[in-house]
């Protein structure tokens, strides 16, 4: 497992397997979903260890702070001692809030269903 000082942001979060593919790496980081240190990450930025990675993506935020930079795809094993996970625990699904559903093809709520579904959200 080749270790370097620093790494490009795309090619480690590949590495550590928080993403599938590298593509899809580079592609998350070039929408917007990757922070470095709190700044937008673009595909080059050099991420080393101490600094904290923000990936937002799917159901939940994953918090990761680099421990080691690899640019090398390991195992799942070796992966999890390349970072410090300071993700949010993951809400169970009997908690999470229920959001008002409209039938497909029921056209836009009117004034009663909106106040309905505010009811509903506890607004």
């Amino acid at each position: 497992m080749p270790e370097v000082t620093r790494a490009r942001v795309d090619a480690w979060t590949w590495a550590v397997r928080l993403f599938p593919t590298r593509s899809a790496a580079g592609a998350a980081c070039k929408a917007g979903h990757v922070r470095v240190n709190g700044d937008r990450a673009k595909p080059a930025t050099m991420v080393v260890p101490g600094d904290e990675i923000v990936v937002r993506g799917g159901e939940r935020e994953r918090i990761v702070i680099v421990q080691r930079t690899v640019v090398k795809r390991v195992g799942a094993p070796v992966a999890v001692t390349c970072y410090l996970d300071r993700s949010p625990a993951v809400v169970p699904k009997e908690q999470k809030v229920l959001m008002g559903e409209r039938d497909r093809g029921a056209g836009r709520p009117t004034k009663r269903d909106r106040r309905l579904i505010e009811r509903l959200r506890g607004h």
